[in-house]
């Protein structure tokens, strides 16, 4: 491959804006992110193999192929991609089963991290901080807050996450899945995510009871006088682990809702709770 060939740290860059903002863009249930993949390395494929259009048409019809992962953690993979085609025009023993079997085998351990940090952590402890501010009428603090602080910590960390997978290659990325660092943060993640949805069901989830129990000429008040003194937000706690249960065992969401939905009407019609 000529030096007029070889690939620029800008254009690594560019790849990334380009995976970055378009990797949905033409989302489809036939090969989910493929043409986003397509669309990022494009420029990357007709650099390395201009020379050589019968190389061009089979590396842009490798990334054609199914792919679907999380963008922002899964962005290493497409980089280490492009260090595999940048050193197969080289020259080097790779074949492109080599980098469709590497995308494949990587897209879905890759996405189950990025998804447990991200959606199942970050982006809970970021509404759970603005959520208040934007229910109260805070524009600035409440959604314009959460986008700029997701926005600040995601692509700055995709970013250095592809740069890192295009210069350690495929080595780097296997030896971090294989560290005990990332075990570390899953399992710091795993119980932050805990504490963090604890808080948010403690301070969103509002179910109380009206009911009286006669006890000659006075009554009993269920709430105030039982279930406070038990543990103070039982009926809280109750729907949200009651929830998670069902979600537990693979129930659909939309049920999920109908069964929460029924509960509220047919437990306000008898006046059980409110």
């Amino acid at each position: 491959m000529s030096e007029t060939n070889k690939l620029t740290k800008k254009e690594v860059k560019k790849a990334f804006w380009r995976w970055m903002f378009f990797s949905h863009a033409n989302y489809n249930y036939e090969r989910l992110q493929s043409t986003g993949v397509a669309y990022a390395l494009s420029p990357i494929l007709k650099k390395i193999y201009k020379d050589d259009p019968e190389q061009l048409s089979e590396a842009l019809s490798r990334h054609l192929q199914f792919f679907n992962t999380e963008p922002s953690f899964g962005g290493p993979i497409l980089s280490v991609s492009i260090a595999m085609e940048e050193q197969k025009a080289e020259g080097e023993p790779i074949e492109g089963t080599m980098v469709e079997s590497f995308k494949t085998g990587l897209m879905g351990p890759i996405a189950g991290v990025g998804d447990s940090l991200f959606q199942g952590t970050l982006i809970p402890i970021l509404l759970s901080l603005t959520i208040p501010f934007g229910s109260s009428g805070n524009i600035i603090m409440g959604p314009v807050a959460y986008g700029v602080l997701l926005l600040g910590i995601m692509l700055p960390l995709a970013r250095w996450l592809w740069l890192q997978g295009y210069y350690t290659g495929r080595k780097g990325v296997t030896e971090l899945l294989r560290s005990s660092l990332l075990q570390k943060i899953m399992f710091f993640c795993k119980y932050l995510g805990a504490i963090v949805m604890g808080a948010l069901a403690a301070s969103f989830v509002e179910v109380s009871t009206s009911l009286q129990i006669p006890l000659g000429s006075d009554s009993l008040d269920v709430q105030e006088q039982i279930l406070d003194t038990l543990l103070l937000g039982i009926l809280p706690l109750g729907i949200t682990l009651g929830t998670y249960w069902m979600l537990k065992r693979r129930m659909k969401p939309t049920t999920v809702l109908v069964v929460l939905i029924l509960i509220g009407v047919i437990g306000g019609a008898f006046g059980i709770i409110e």
